[in-house]
Parts: C-alpha cells; sequence; structure tokens
C-alpha cells in the first residue's frame, strides 16, 4: 500500500470515528411535570432549553423522552435512552455514565402554611408531621426524611400541583420541593376561582450541592460537548436570558 493511499484511509477512518459523535441526535430522560423546567406537551422548559442549546452549539440534537421521575435513571440502565436529565442519587458510573455540569440547580425547601408557625430547622423538628415530596427525595435526604418515613407519614407524588393543592387543604404538613416549582403551580392554580393560596413559609433546609443535579451521557465525547456549549451558553449571557423568560413575570 502506498504512502498516499494509507493518508487516505487513515483520514477515512478519522472522518467516520469523529462523525459518530458530531451531530448526534441525543435521546435523553426528563421527568415530568415538573414546570417550569420541562413541559412535555411543547417540549420546552429552563432545564430543556440549556440543555438543548448547549448541545445545539456543537452540533447535537436533543430528543427529550419523559418519565416519571423515578424512572429517569431506570431509563439509562436500561438502555433506553442516551442520557438523563439526572441519576436521583444513584451512581450511574457503572453503567457507562459520563457526568456532565449542572444545567440547573434546583432549590429545594420545606413549604408549610404560615398559620402553622412551624420552626423547621433540624430533622427533628419534623416529627409527627406528614411529608410529601417529589420522587426520589428520600434518597437524596434520607437524614431530613429517613424517620418521618419509617413512621409513616412520607408520601411522594409525581405530579407537584396535587403537593401545592395538598398543603392548601391542610391534607400534608409540609411540602418538599423546589422554590419555583412550587411557586408556578400556585399561580397556575390561582387562576380558577375554585383555588385560593394561603400564605406560606418555605424553610431552607439543606446547602443544594450541585453535584446532585448533574445530566449523564453515555457517550464521553457528547458529554464534553455539552460542557462546551453550557460554558458559551453562561459567558454569553443566553443562560440567564433563559431564566429570565421562564421566572420573571
Amino acid at each position: 500500500m502506498s504512502a498516499q493511499s494509507f493518508c487516505r484511509r487513515l483520514l477515512l477512518v478519522l472522518c467516520c470515528c469523529s462523525s459518530a459523535s458530531w451531530g448526534a441526535d441525543v435521546l435523553m430522560a426528563f421527568g415530568e411535570k415538573i414546570p417550569p423546567y420541562c413541559f412535555p406537551e411543547s417540549d420546552s422548559g429552563i432545564e430543556l432549553e440549556v440543555i438543548g442549546e448547549a448541545l445545539a452549539l456543537r452540533g447535537h440534537r436533543l430528543k427529550p423522552r419523559y418519565y416519571p421521575l423515578a424512572r429517569v435513571p431506570l431509563a439509562f440502565r436500561h438502555g433506553e435512552v442516551d442520557a438523563a436529565m439526572t441519576d436521583l442519587g444513584q451512581d450511574l458510573t457503572d453503567q457507562g455514565g459520563h457526568y456532565g455540569e449542572p444545567a440547573v440547580i434546583y432549590q429545594n425547601v420545606l413549604v408549610t402554611l404560615r398559620n402553622r408557625q412551624l420552626n423547621l430547622q433540624r430533622p427533628e423538628d419534623l416529627k409527627g408531621l406528614s411529608v410529601v415530596a417529589f420522587q426520589g427525595a428520600a434518597k437524596r435526604y434520607p437524614e431530613w426524611l429517613g424517620a418521618t418515613q419509617a413512621a409513616g407519614l412520607y408520601f411522594e407524588q409525581n405530579n407537584q400541583e396535587l403537593q401545592v393543592l395538598g398543603l392548601n387543604k391542610g391534607r400534608y404538613d409540609v411540602v418538599l420541593s423546589d422554590r419555583s416549582i412550587y411557586h408556578y403551580f400556585e399561580q397556575l392554580l390561582s387562576r380558577t376561582a375554585l383555588f385560593k393560596a394561603k400564605a406560606v413559609d418555605m424553610h431552607s433546609f439543606t446547602e443544594e450541592d450541585p453535584q446532585n443535579y448533574r445530566p449523564v451521557f453515555r457517550d464521553a465525547q457528547v458529554r464534553d460537548d455539552f460542557n462546551a456549549g453550557l460554558q458559551q451558553l453562561k459567558k454569553s449571557g443566553r443562560y440567564q436570558q433563559i431564566y429570565d423568560s421562564y421566572l420573571k413575570p
């Protein structure tokens, strides 16, 4: 084989290898019913737009798939998707996962009705109180929710609109939710004549670890491309624009 022929074949192989990641369709698992981060009916929301635009800056196309939140890491484990928005505390490295930088950081708080005058500063303060949270919360915050779960007073609800309704009607004592998600559903329900929002207190109970919100990818190159695109979004100001478009009045 001539040197020229060898170089041509080598170039062809390199091009084929690089095209496997460049311009890829990225099938990614997202949780359903978590506005303003994900709106399945329109493939929009803060998290979808941030991840989608970060990937697009490197030529990739986001293809979202929606699951009950607890099934998101399972979809990755079972090979149904190429990526997942979160691992819900399950290390997916041994499943071929490559972790990216967090696209968003949820600000989870404990929400109570103000007229109850509850002061929640320690896990012990939840004793005797019923708590409803998003799926997977008990695994993420065992030190706070373990005793409540053992006492049979802990519940998980995928539809977080029902969490807001339940607290407002006194069916639960405490809701564990992201600030923005709670406010979104409260505002949505307030547009109906049947719902009158009661004043609430939001108790910060832990410092959020950004590592809890890292997306995971099966392809390391796609992960690297996402990280690079995410940094570009932040430097350009587009990242904040996406947030503002959903959260500012």
